[in-house]
């Protein structure tokens, strides 16, 4: 123990010699180390008298304590030296122009998604969502879709493998499942719109496998037709911005809904060209009242309760009212597609400040 002064000195030497990180972790490994010398030191107090034994152990923490310190303060001023290494290597040459910022544009789809949230928000409706992979319950049978369906064939639909219980799931055909499970989960009044994701095997100009939809659900003991046609004159003049857009319905047939109608907007063909507004016509979406049986299949007393459903794509609104000439664009990435069709974020509309186109 005799040699304790001369081995703090040497360590300390070392240490204050160490001239990079590594180095000093290096110097510290052989002094406090499990094999290092201050540590091979304290292993050997064991043989010693108690007396003796006590002032080695005092003489070498303490030299263990300054040992610290020195590497501490070694540490801070080599990681001091590398960064000012590094930040001397890593200078920007201001003069260079700086890089072109690329303005983002919201989708068409996604912009045409908000208009429709917002205008039906500001009449009290919710947005309820589902699941894209439907049991054949959820998106057939619960809507009075019978067996025989052309929609229930394979030529029509997208079916996924059979399950363990022998059930098939579906990619769903429209968004009318997510509102026969708002009617199971949630009693009257009923009052959503239901947009999404749809598929179906189609393929062309108008037609997509994956489109998207938006379905609006309305059940509570008073509402009529009269509410319906209300409801969605209200929206497509609100949609396209034109108050006395004409709307007529008209007498048509869907499982789900007794009696059921389509809904045209007025529209102008001269030159060839498609304009919203005039004294010609064009279907956009169906409708009608829900039809007792799927009341009754999701559990709601149809002699007490009625209401009103709607579906309508919203790849062809928002082709109509901005006048995009093929569906398959959409989804093709093209960035030039989306500047030209696209819009900023600013002009994303909400529920407070409306439509802004």
């Amino acid at each position: 123990m005799d040699d304790v002064d001369a081995l703090l000195g040497e360590l300390t030497e070392a240490i204050s010699a160490a001239d990079t990180l590594e180095a000093l972790d290096a110097a510290r490994v052989a002094a406090l180390g499990k094999k290092g010398r201050v540590t091979q030191m304290m292993k050997n107090l064991g043989g010693m008298a108690p007396e003796e034994r006590k002032a080695a152990g005092q003489a070498l923490n303490a030299v263990k304590t300054q040992l610290a310190e020195a590497i501490e303060a070694r540490k801070a001023v080599l990681e001091d030296a590398d960064l000012d290494a590094r930040l001397m290597a890593e200078t920007v040459d201001v003069t260079l122009p700086p890089r072109e910022e690329r303005q983002g544009f919201i989708h068409p789809i996604s912009q045409t998604i908000d208009e429709v949230v917002a205008i039906f928000g500001e009449m009290g409706f919710t947005v309820a969502e589902g699941p894209d992979i439907e049991a054949d319950w959820y998106n057939f049978t619960a809507l009075n879709i019978p067996p025989e369906h052309p929609a229930r064939q394979e030529h029509d639909t997208f079916y996924l493998p059979r399950e363990q219980d022998g059930q098939r799931t579906v990619l769903r055909t429209h968004t009318s499942p997510v509102q026969i499970r708002t009617m199971l989960d949630h009693k009257p009044p009923i009052r959503v719109i239901c947009p999404g994701r749809t598929y179906r095997c189609d393929y062309d100009a108008t037609h997509s496998p994956m489109f998207h939809q938006v379905e609006g659900l309305v059940v509570d003991e008073k509402t009529h037709m009269g509410h319906l046609k209300g409801c969605l004159i209200d929206f497509c003049r609100a949609y396209f911005g034109i108050d006395d857009l004409p709307v007529r319905f008209r007498p048509s047939y869907f499982p789900f809904t007794e009696p059921s109608a389509e809904v045209d907007i007025g529209c102008t063909r001269a030159g060839g060209k498609l304009s919203i507004g005039g004294d010609d016509w064009l279907e956009i979406l169906g409708s009608g009242m829900v039809n007792p049986a799927v009341l009754e299949n999701c559990g709601i007393d149809s002699t007490r309760y009625q209401g009103f459903a709607f579906g309508m794509g919203l790849e062809r609104i928002a082709m109509l009212k901005y006048g995009i000439p093929d569906l398959r664009t959409f989804f093709e990435s093209d960035l030039r597609w989306l500047r030209h069709y696209g819009f900023a974020a600013l002009d994303m509309p909400s529920m407070v400040t409306g439509l802004t186109r």
